[in-house]
């Protein structure tokens, strides 16, 4: 369910397995096009897709009779979706959260989302780590986490995408694992804030190891494991993020540091930055749960234009002196 890079990899992988895959899209044009090409030139141009990989713009098409459910569309818009197709499906069929944030309205985590929308208790696992769409779509090493509280269900999940390159661990800690793959986004438009106002490598590391801080803190306070976070879906995430240059809310940042204004940023964007949405959703699980996260609180600030980026970096360098 979604064809933007990161589910039309997924469908690849699968599909590439040996799996009989259906690829949901919401523009009809992308799903054509994949029909008549097997490639989606839209979100993940340059990767050829399998002949038996079938695209659909039509919900029940999709689900209806399936036995896994792979929930890749963007943060802000699944609630929609799963409503879209709720009718359609039942608790005998297991669901993947391949999706990382937090709705912004509600705050609730992408499996609470999910739940809270369909009229049974779905069986779900969370997928989650370092994992660029156009890395896995070429067939490179990856290696993520399965998360679920019912570890049959991670296992299952866990045998039915694992391949040779695509290496996948399980883990229990869903509120952590979801949390860690949402949260690093933000710290992600921090460190391209970094390098948009053209500093070097002291103040990124410094932003990613306190980011990192800020992220254990937040997932304690809402039931998380603070061990979590030094696996693939934290620390892992939160490096790829930060550091790679196929990060899309790392290179938000970049232009955020560089003076251009959030909206033409983002105006200028084919694909999502999850990073933004979440941002505003941190910052007020931040404030509700009484954790301190000054970068994320930073962060909020400078999207909403309250503060300049050269006043943030003012800012947090003003903060008082304490222990680590």
């Amino acid at each position: 369910m979604g064809a933007g890079a990161w589910g039309t990899a997924i469908a690849k992988l699968l599909s590439e397995k040996g799996e009989v895959v259906t690829l949901w899209c919401r523009e009809p044009e992308v799903a054509a096009s994949i029909q008549s090409h097997h490639v989606n030139d839209t979100f993940l141009p340059g990767a050829p897709l399998p002949d038996s990989l079938v695209a659909t713009a039509e919900l029940a098409a999709a689900v209806d009779g399936t036995e896994l459910i792979v929930l890749a569309v963007p943060s802000q818009h699944l609630r929609s979706v799963v409503a879209g197709f709720a009718s359609y499906v039942d608790r005998g069929q297991r669901f993947v959260s391949a999706t990382k944030g937090i709705e912004e309205r509600s705050l609730l985590t992408m499996s609470a989302v999910v739940g809270d929308v369909l009229s049974f208790n779905p069986d779900l696992t969370v997928i989650s780590g370092p994992t660029f769409a156009k890395e896995v779509s070429r067939g490179e090493p990856t290696a993520l986490v399965a998360a679920s509280v019912a570890e049959t269900s991670a296992t299952a999940v866990q045998s039915r995408l694992a391949t040779r390159a695509f290496r996948v661990y399980t883990q229990d800690d869903v509120v952590g694992v979801e949390l860690g793959g949402a949260l690093k986004n933000v710290i992600a438009l921090a460190v391209g804030v970094a390098a948009g106002l053209g500093f070097g490598h002291n103040p990124k590391a410094a932003l990613m190891a306190r980011g990192l801080k800020e992220i254990e803190r937040l997932a304690e306070a809402m039931g998380g494991k603070r061990s979590t976070l030094s696996g693939l879906a934290g620390v892992g995430d939160l490096v790829l993020t930060c550091t790679g240059e196929l990060s899309r809310n790392r290179t938000v940042g970049v232009a955020l540091g560089e003076g251009e204004r959030i909206d033409d940023i983002l105006g200028s964007m084919q694909q999502v930055a999850e990073g933004v949405g979440t941002t505003h959703a941190a910052a007020a699980l931040a404030r509700r749960h009484g954790v301190d996260m000054p970068i994320a609180l930073h962060m909020e600030r400078l999207l909403t234009g309250e503060i300049t980026a050269e006043q943030a970096v003012e800012d947090l360098l003003a903060r008082p002196l304490g222990a680590e």
